[in-house]
């Protein structure tokens, strides 16, 4: 018998078994897929192109200090800087973000003025000042007392009142950018950043979604080396290290109960792997099911099904392999294609995607991100090639004009080339071989429902202590021996971490601690990792 048998090998998954193997327990992992990682993971599309399956920058990790605690360095993942993190082109002019928030304000300055310039420089003081409280309640399970402390926390340094504060906080992204900034543009570039969670900026809520990028001057994203999944592949070469095992290719068919009690799972091969507790890695209904009709959990289930908001997909994405890279009227001296590339005519453009998602429409004109780390990358592509990824919001899963993504994936393809093409001319040439990921391809490939990359919802009322509702936030559910991580758990979907660290110290807590005194000690170890210091 195992101490944890771990469903789904996504990084979130292996962040906790890490965690639980390094704490002396004894833990397998099973994976329907026959490579680790889930969302976060690379295979080999077509001859010498490494090519990522779901995510590609990653944002959150590296401000988690997981990475660093892992020490998954030496299990060879190496970051390389996203740094500028953001390029903006408009025509002949271009807006690039760098880390260094001088040389952003320089460029700011040139395209928008001086007056944009000094109000970013304002934004990013008061925002990334309060966004550090916030963080930091993302590294512990929710509660209102954890929650109430770091948000205290960013009401006593605010120096505003409650009232205006919370306005700031409740208001749309959209007005936030209104009240700081007179450029279109530079509203533009911040408001399409900020909806790479999935809300749009003109709905309620989501000031902070581009207050957020604040942050990333505290440091940029990263592109691991040799793509997405080797963050993955080195949390499981550290899970090896630890004693712990990973089963590819032989995922959870359902959860074995006793007594009312999770006792391990069924594999797809039907062997019984049994455990002292189970963490599901995978979407949070995927586990109801798991569970199988019936029982005591019939009617939170249920429940679930109707109250979890999975939504109508977020986007898709297309995989290119090319002969050359975007060539922008506004070269930035290359670094153009280090930095996320953020597409969008403007803010209008972003409300009409979005009005035709909500109606159940592909977008006429799609917003995109385009990614092109071969361009320092060269385990990516063959020599003298380039891999490029570009990314589209918004896509609905489900179609209300009678087509289906089987047969119209290309077509929607296609717009996203043509999208980047319309901005550096003469793109779509280079272009030679593409995959398509429609919203349905999402699914089907890598488990993610209706094609939701954050599995559910990133709105106000699915987030903190409504992740993904309230019966089940804080990792734990009805179940006695049953936990949850992934981004269906708080705090949300993105290449994070911190649902897997998390979810690790309570199960320790809640299941072992009593009996292992190394269990308690190290679950002390991670809250305060959690909160910033080193374990």
């Amino acid at each position: 018998m195992r101490d944890v048998v771990i469903v789904g090998a996504g990084h979130n998954a292996l962040v906790a078994a890490c965690y639980l193997a390094r704490a002396g327990l004894d833990v397998e992992v099973v994976e329907r897929r026959d490579v680790v990682g889930g969302a976060v993971s690379t295979v080999e599309r077509f001859p010498g192109y490494r090519m990522d399956a779901g995510s590609s920058a990653h944002i959150m990790v590296r401000h988690t200090g997981i990475v660093e605690d892992l020490d998954l360095a030496a299990c060879g993942l190496e970051y390389q800087d996203l740094d500028p993190w953001g390029y903006a082109p408009f025509g002949d002019e271009a807006i690039v973000f760098w880390g260094d928030l001088d040389r952003t304000c320089a460029s700011i300055e040139s395209v928008c003025g001086t007056r944009d310039a000094d109000a970013y420089r304002a934004f990013v003081a008061t925002w990334a000042a309060r966004n550090r409280h916030i963080f930091a309640s993302f590294g512990e399970a929710p509660s209102p007392a954890r929650i109430g402390r770091h948000f205290l926390r960013v009401i006593r340094g605010s120096g505003l009142g409650g009232w205006e504060l919370s306005r700031q906080f409740l208001t749309t992204g959209d007005g936030l950018l209104d009240e700081l900034f007179t450029d279109e543009r530079l509203k533009t570039a911040l408001a399409w950043m900020g909806a790479q969670s999935g809300p749009p900026p003109h709905e309620i809520g989501t000031a902070d979604l581009v207050g957020w990028n604040a942050l990333l001057h505290d440091r940029p994203p990263g592109h691991p080396r040799g793509g997405s999944g080797m963050l993955s592949v080195a949390l499981a070469r550290r899970l090896a290290q630890l004693g712990g095992t990973v089963r590819l290719g032989d995922g959870a068919q359902r959860i074995l109960l006793r007594g009312g009690r999770a006792a391990g799972v069924v594999t797809a091969s039907g062997e019984a792997v049994t455990a002292r507790a189970v963490l599901a890695g995978c979407h949070v209904l995927t586990t109801l099911d798991l569970l199988g009709p019936g029982g005591p959990h019939a009617e939170l289930a249920d429940r679930a099904r109707r109250s979890v908001r999975v939504g109508n997909g977020i986007g898709m994405v297309v995989r290119l392999a090319t002969s050359d890279l975007p060539r922008y009227p506004a070269p930035a001296g290359g670094a153009e294609w280090r930095a996320l590339q953020l597409i969008a005519r403007d803010r209008r453009a972003l409300r009409r995607a979005h009005g035709e998602f909500n109606a159940g429409l592909p977008p006429t004109e799609p917003a995109a991100l385009a990614m092109t780390f071969s361009a320092f990358d060269d385990t990516i592509a063959p020599p003298g090639k380039h891999n490029v990824t570009v990314w589209g919001q918004w896509h609905p899963y489900e179609l209300a004009n009678g087509e289906h993504w089987d047969a119209i994936g290309r077509r929607e393809g296609e717009k996203l080339v043509a999208a980047v093409d319309r901005v550096a001319p003469g793109f779509a040439g280079s272009v030679e071989q593409m995959h398509v990921q429609t919203p349905l391809d999402l699914e089907r490939e890598l488990g993610l429902r209706r094609g939701n990359v954050m599995h559910v919802e990133m709105g106000l009322d699915q987030m903190f202590l409504y992740r993904p509702m309230p019966e089940l936030a804080g990792y734990r559910t009805p179940v006695d021996g049953l936990y949850l991580t992934g981004a269906s758990t708080h705090p949300g979907g993105g290449v994070f971490g911190a649902s897997g660290r998390s979810a690790a110290r309570v199960l320790l807590d809640r299941e072992f601690a009593p009996r292992r005194g190394r269990a308690a000690a190290l679950a002390g170890a991670l809250s305060r990792a959690a909160l910033g210091q080193r374990a």
